[in-house]
């Protein structure tokens, strides 16, 4: 080869190479006119909860008590908000642990608006209503959850990038939450660990 036809073949393996590379992060899901943002989070750990960077342990099996490990996110009011976080149980010898919760923080109407649970071989459920989004949940799998929060309409959650669930929701305020968290009818011992987690609004 020539040097001429080196330097032209390096060219082009150079533009192969930047064509390759992953553009900026967009929302994964309902693509168009999003911000991306970064809220604070505050950790919180109780009873046999305890958090590690981004690995969320519940290390007993107490059926009864506040047990959890979870970020909390800074509370949003109005407009419409997207999260997208991947997630893999990594263990799970309990059952019926919330992995990811969309609150109310609104004066009298402050709860769990929203929260996505899996059971002890892999369903992903709605705790309000029990309705099954999918069974991708199994220990080692790794899962991506999207959820789009229209205030004051409706909330959507998408597990790996299809849609499973919609709810109406009211106005207010809310904040997003997600790690281990044990149900009402839940118990541990879990590992959660999440990555990729990021947001956006419009």
């Amino acid at each position: 080869m020539s040097g001429k036809h080196r330097v032209i073949a390096a060219a082009s393996a150079a533009c192969g190479l930047l064509l390759a590379v992953p553009t900026a992060a967009h929302a994964e899901v309902e693509p168009g006119g999003w911000t991306s943002e970064s809220p604070s989070f505050k950790v919180q750990e109780r009873g046999c909860g305890q958090v590690d960077g981004l690995t969320f342990t519940l290390t007993c099996s107490t059926a009864g008590g506040d047990q959890r490990a979870e970020r909390r996110y800074d509370t949003y009011t109005g407009g419409t908000r997207q999260f997208e976080g991947y997630f893999k149980v990594t263990s799970m010898g309990g059952t019926r642990i919330s992995l990811k919760q969309t609150f109310n923080d609104t004066d009298g109407a402050a709860g769990p608006y929203f929260m996505l649970a899996v059971e002890r071989g892999g369903r992903l459920y709605a705790v309000h209503g029990g309705d099954t989004l999918s069974n991708a949940g199994t220990v080692g799998a790794t899962v991506r959850v999207n959820t789009v929060h229209q205030v004051g309409k409706e909330h959507r959650t998408y597990i790996n990038g299809s849609l499973k669930h919609t709810v109406d929701s009211p106005g207010g305020s809310f904040y997003d939450k997600f790690g281990a968290y044990r149900t009402s009818s839940g118990n541990g011992p879990a590992t959660v660990v999440w990555s990729n987690v990021k947001f956006w609004r419009k």
